[in-house]
């Protein structure tokens, strides 16, 4: 006898729960980097280094600050810097009591960034403010407004899955790459304490493009060690 085949009904049912667990697996995953935004939590080494922020001017509020461990702490060139709700920036000159940090709003930061949900790829920028733009590889993006924006495998300055912040406004039509608008989860403006965690940066393989995931910050005359507090 003939044995007839799934039913259309049953082709669609198989369908549909296979739709339900992929969008299971994207939910859990999103809901990890929500949940280390809401708690302020970040991936965390035995070797971080607490410091508090003790200068910053008004000419370069969005640009640098100066926190209070330096290399005798065991701070050093490159090391990452959190604060609550995730990503600050990156330490770019070192003095035995103090370090400067170069902040994710700064304009030539360059930090390689996913959005957690679809993995979408690219790089943020700084802005001068509490918003920072993500401009992306690919030309048509998988990305919505509330999506979690976290640092991604291609940075060759930072660890990935460090919270960057949320996605607020989208420019899908911009040209020459795609555009959002990420609003920060960590308050760079008012932010007092950090951590520090060290990191020695990888070279990577990165996508085709026309800009640099990171830009090197020249320092050498940023952050002599006389212009640093003791």
């Amino acid at each position: 006898p003939l044995h007839p085949g799934p039913s259309r009904e049953a082709l669609l049912k198989s369908s549909y729960t296979q739709d339900l667990q992929q969008r299971l697996v994207e939910l859990e995953s999103q809901n990890r980097s929500l949940r280390q935004i809401v708690e302020g939590e970040v991936p965390k080494t035995p070797d971080s280094i607490p410091a508090a922020v003790i200068g910053r001017s008004a000419g370069d509020w969005w640009q640098q600050l100066i926190i209070s461990r330096g290399s005798r702490d065991g701070v050093g060139k490159d090391d990452i810097v959190t604060g609550p709700g995730g990503l600050v920036g990156r330490v770019i000159s070192v003095s035995p009591t103090s370090s400067r940090v170069l902040l994710l709003s700064d304009p030539t930061s360059r930090v390689g960034a996913r959005v957690s949900r679809s993995r979408a790829t690219g790089y943020v920028r700084g802005a001068m403010s509490q918003q920072v733009v993500m401009e992306f590889f690919d030309k048509m993006p998988d990305v919505k407004v509330g999506d979690v924006v976290v640092t991604s495998a291609y940075s060759q300055l930072f660890p990935s899955d460090i919270p960057i912040g949320r996605v607020v406004d989208l420019n899908l039509t911009k040209s020459p790459a795609p555009e959002v608008t990420v609003e920060l989860t960590a308050p760079l403006d008012i932010v007092e304490w950090i951590e520090v965690y060290p990191f020695e940066p990888k070279a990577v393989d990165l996508p085709e493009q026309d800009s640099p995931l990171e830009i090197q910050v020249p320092t050498s005359d940023e952050a002599l060690e006389d212009d640093l507090p003791q």
